[in-house]
């Protein structure tokens, strides 16, 4: 797998804490682009949950009016799964 592109950038970080990750060896760039990733990922899936709020509303009314179409196979605890 080809190595992710990558680009500088300048952050603006407290002096202290950059200090003392600097004497402990810890690589900031690494620990910055860690971060990054997550806040993105976690974004992302609280912006697909709010776009698809309403959908998952509906399935609950539906499901509350229907009950579960696998409701007599699904695992439930002290319950064994595939009922027959």
């Amino acid at each position: 797998m080809p190595p992710a592109a990558r680009r500088k950038t300048s952050v603006t970080l407290d002096a202290a804490a950059l200090d003392a990750a600097h004497d402990l060896g810890i690589n900031v760039s690494a620990i910055a682009d860690a971060a990054l990733r997550k806040a993105v990922t976690e974004a992302r899936r609280a912006r697909w949950l709010d776009e698809n709020a309403d959908a998952f509303a509906r399935q609950a009314e539906w499901h509350d009016r229907n009950g579960h179409p696998l409701a007599d196979i699904l695992a439930t605890p002290g319950k064994a799964a595939w009922n027959v």
